[in-house]
């Protein structure tokens, strides 16, 4: 198992610069969208098989966000690669200063498994863009969606340039003791730390997307209904596996029975099943062993069935949870939300704040007072008022999360930025140079010095 080799060739690529060359990242670009195009069958047939998820929700949380993506990268390439100028002191004066991006060079982009296509692929159509070769490690966790994403780029790319290597942990291993000039990781907190370590030995700058218990604040003067509504769809979507999912409901005591009744409504509408195409499976039987332990079977408001033979778990609520049970201890990232509830603001803040800061937070009030005070007051990666997870889908915000959640950010042009080095030039012409930086120093000089510095 030589990786090397692979990685070399992506070096003698990048030196070329033909990867600067803007007219290459757009056809690269557009190969990429018409690669996909081409392969949508294979793409909704190959997750189907994995966890069962439906041609709708692919489309919606996958390929469309990945079409996305590549389009603004092409309508927004040509003024993301501009230099940009920026002020110049007096002292440098007649000079003047600007910065130019440039690409970082070859990149190891690391897939998840949840969103296997989007969160294998968005990151590597940005790195595209900033004009870096790409070598992408899908998750082998989701098999047939691996090895369909190798087939899709391994037949349309040159290798030298984008190439996918599938594997699993000795495959990552092996690659990550080789040097890259940017690893890009999605996955869980402790895997982001192996993967850390691992870039540390290389000087190699990382940025990790990870996870955490993003909670979900709710209160007494929200629209019940709504809230109930917007929060069941945000986390019963792909059945809980959603790194951005909320992990649990902090609410006003006053509302809880009536909010409990409106999302037992909301899911019996929704009517989840996996034969309705609105559900999906949970994607191991080893995730599914796990997610089971966290039911506390004595706090099931709905749901808490579960079939392991089909690696299906029901929407589940529990009520009457506390910071201190067993649910509360580690992202659950499955159909199980945990109902806890406050009596003021300032606990609900300080019991939020035991945590390890979440990937995402979500507020629901019509208090801006409260909002504000959450806002200020509490530490996440991103999040929404009144809605949930949607703030993924806005390609004008950084996605990214902050201390045990990630580190770095992309979407759009927060993306291009990830891969690219921002280079700082400052020009002077030859015709004119003042003497004061000169020796031989003097009192005089150190007069007019003083004037122009300050």
């Amino acid at each position: 198992m030589n990786y090397q080799d692979s990685i070399d060739q992506q070096r003698l690529f990048f030196n070329t610069n033909s990867t600067k060359n803007i007219s290459f990242r757009i056809q690269e670009l557009k190969r990429l969208k018409s690669s996909i195009k081409k392969n949508e069958t294979l793409l909704y047939n190959s997750i189907y098989a994995d966890f069962k998820k439906s041609e709708f929700e692919t489309y919606t949380t996958e390929l469309s966000i990945i079409y996305h993506e590549i389009d603004l990268a092409l309508s927004k390439i040509h003024k993301w690669i501009k230099k940009r100028k920026t002020t110049t002191n007096l002292t440098n004066l007649p000079g003047k200063s600007y910065i130019i991006p440039e690409p970082l060079g070859t990149v190891l982009v690391i897939g998840a498994w949840n969103y296997p296509y989007q969160l294998s692929l968005c990151p590597a159509i940005a790195a595209i863009a900033a004009g870096c070769t790409v070598i992408l490690k899908p998750s082998e966790i989701p098999s047939n969606t691996s090895t369909a994403i190798a087939r899709l780029i391994n037949q349309n790319f040159d290798p030298s340039f984008f190439k996918v290597i599938e594997g699993g942990i000795e495959e990552t291993s092996e690659l990550l003791k080789i040097k890259f000039d940017k690893i890009f990781f999605t996955g869980s907190a402790p895997v982001g730390k192996i993967i850390y370590q691992a870039a540390a030995k290389h000087l190699t700058p990382v940025t990790l997307e990870l996870g955490g218990k993003s909670p979900a604040i709710i209160t007494k003067d929200v629209d019940i209904q709504m809230t109930a509504k917007r929060l069941v769809w945000a986390k019963f979507l792909n059945a809980g596996q959603t790194c951005i999912a909320p992990d649990y409901v902090l609410i006003e005591s006053v509302i809880r029975d009536k909010f409990l009744i409106a999302i037992k409504d909301q899911i019996n509408k929704a009517d989840y099943n996996v034969n309705h195409q609105n559900y999906t499976q949970i994607i191991t039987h080893k995730h599914f062993k796990r997610l089971v332990s966290l039911i506390n079977p004595n706090k099931v408001y709905i749901g808490g069935d579960h079939n392991l033979k089909e690696r299906i778990i029901s929407p589940t609520i529990l009520k009457d949870v506390k910071f201190s049970d067993k649910i509360m201890q580690e992202e659950i990232f499955g159909p199980i939300l945990p109902i806890l509830t406050f009596d003021s603001i300032e606990k609900a803040i300080s019991d939020i704040k035991t945590l390890p800061k979440p990937l995402s937070c979500y507020v629901f009030t019509k208090s801006k007072c409260i909002k504000n005070k959450i806002l200020n007051e509490v530490s996440f990666g991103g999040g929404a008022i009144n809605d949930a997870v949607m703030h993924f889908t806005e390609q004008s915000l950084p996605f990214g999360g902050v201390g045990d959640s990630g580190i770095g950010n992309y979407h759009g042009k927060y993306g291009f930025d990830t891969f690219s080095h921002y280079k700082s030039i400052l020009q002077k012409p030859f015709w004119i140079e003042l003497n004061l930086k000169y020796a031989p120093y003097s009192a005089k000089k150190l007069k007019w010095l003083k004037w122009i510095i300050g």
